[in-house]
């Protein structure tokens, strides 16, 4: 078997997480051919995927002590020596010594910047001491050389993903937001359903002021199309989708108030005639009209313009999730007795105005406790228990 199809069947092994097999098919290859550098390097590879750094450390003394300046040996090389606890500084300098050797290639610059930003950053915590904590302020002091650095890479390869994911984590850690959010865009530009860039500019776009429950909504369902096993993405729309399923209660509110006030006239004012009990049944039967045009257009209407992941995710969470069931129960309690003041043929407004308040307070004060805060603090309750 030659070198090329020893290579490409490993990188098949590994893509489907067969490291095992494709150690053993390099290091049959290796027994034939023990000084082939670039098995070594590939070698190397395999055992950094397969999270065995010191093997891989091992493989790539043995690419380095056959050909000194290879490059690719030195890029693994330098990830061996960081993930195996050989030190930040020899990993730096392996990197160093590649970039020198060929100065352009994007990669090197990319990796150096990435750890030329992860040593500054531990030389600082260090100084801070024990007690101290680094802020975003502490970061950004420390991150000029890995900027430039990672500028560099940008420049040499401006439609390489890797460069701009390392220009975003450095801004993540740094506090810079506005970098950030410019290589999310840069790397969707590059790369339409890249997870992590996805996720950021979607949870932007939904988080951005005046933007409604359902809209959001309906960005995090297409997000999920994009990664469907993204956990943080599904708690955003369940998020979402709570806040939508709180706002009916709004709408109960609305019609009791307007059954309240303008059918039963509850609470007439000084000086005005009230309105003379029972009402007639046309009338009781006319006050359904708005309550039906309000639920149309403010909850039915809003629910099925949704996209499908979002309707589909309304039945999931009220499987899943006591809170959503409370707030549709709750709504649907409120409809109940605001039904129930406009058909019942009242004679007294005792009774109705008891019913008023009893749905009016119980619903108000149970918005109140299901905050988001307070919901928080429910949860992880319940998981000390």
């Amino acid at each position: 078997m030659t070198l090329d199809q020893a290579v490409e069947r490993a990188e098949g092994l590994v893509a489907l997480g067969r490291h095992d097999e494709a150690v053993e098919l390099l290091e049959r290859r290796l027994a034939q051919e023990p000084d082939d550098v670039a098995a070594w390097e590939q070698l190397a590879r395999c055992h950094l995927r397969a999270d065995r750094p010191k093997q891989a450390l091992e493989a790539t003394e043995r690419a380095l002590a056959l050909a000194p300046e290879y490059v690719d040996a030195l890029l693994v090389h330098s990830q061996a020596l960081r993930l195996s606890g050989a030190g930040l500084d020899k990993a730096e300098s392996a990197l160093r010594e590649a970039v020198r050797l060929n100065p352009q290639f994007w990669g090197g610059y990319s990796m150096l910047a990435d750890l030329v930003f992860r040593a500054a950053v531990v030389r600082r915590g260090q100084e801070l001491g024990p007690g101290g904590r680094l802020e975003f302020d502490d970061i950004h002091a420390v991150t000029g050389e890995a900027r430039e650095l990672v500028q560099e890479a940008i420049r040499l390869g401006p439609e390489q993903i890797g460069a701009y994911e390392t220009a975003k984590f450095i801004a993540e850690l740094s506090g810079d937001e506005d970098t950030v959010d410019r290589m999310e865009r840069e790397i969707l530009r590059l790369d339409p359903t890249h997870k992590e860039a996805l996720a950021g500019q979607t949870r932007k776009a939904a988080e951005a002021p005046g933007v409604r429950a359902a809209d959001a909504a309906d960005m995090y369902a297409d997000a999920l199309a994009v990664d469907p096993g993204s956990a943080p993405m599904q708690a955003q729309l369940d998020a979402a989708t709570y806040r939508m399923l709180r706002g009916t209660r709004w709408l109960a509110l609305f019609c009791l108030l307007l059954i309240a006030a303008s059918a039963l006239d509850l609470y007439p004012t000084d000086g005005e005639t009230p309105l003379e009990l029972p009402l007639s049944l046309g009338q009781r039967l006319w006050n359904l009209v708005p309550l039906t045009v309000i639920w149309l257009l403010g909850a039915a209407l809003r629910f099925y313009r949704r996209r499908k992941g979002v309707r589909l995710n309304v039945r999931s969470l009220l499987r899943r999730d006591g809170w959503a069931r409370l707030a549709a129960g709750q709504s649907a309690a409120v409809m109940a007795c605001t039904l129930v003041l406009d058909l019942v043929p009242w004679t007294e407004r005792g009774i109705p105005r008891t019913l008023f308040w009893i749905a009016l307070v119980s619903t108000l004060l149970t918005m109140w406790v299901d905050r988001p805060s307070v919901r928080k603090t429910f949860r992880e309750a319940s998981r000390r228990r």
